[in-house]
């Protein structure tokens, strides 16, 4: 029961992190809904990404890998959790 909700919980926040990472490739997330739903992601999201962009810089100045290390710890951890319980 409680793996289950760990699990789903995990996998919702998997989602949002990758519906903010694509949203960040949008051309105007300033304005309007858009612009709004990219900042309520980015107060979810931010402060998990964040860890990871301290340590992980930008591949060329450009290219920003932290959110697929992120998903790759989140997975890890998730699936720790579950094994233990």
């Amino acid at each position: 029961m409680i793996s289950s909700i760990i699990v789903s919980l995990a996998n919702a926040y998997t989602v949002i992190i990758f519906v903010y990472v694509l949203m960040s490739w949008l051309p105007d997330t300033t304005n309007g809904v858009i612009g709004q739903v990219y900042r309520a992601l980015g107060t979810l999201c931010e402060p998990y990404l964040g860890l990871f962009r301290r340590f992980i810089p930008p591949i060329g100045g450009m290219i920003d890998i932290s959110p697929i290390v992120a998903l790759l710890v989140l997975q890890f951890v998730v699936r720790l959790i579950i094994g233990i319980l």
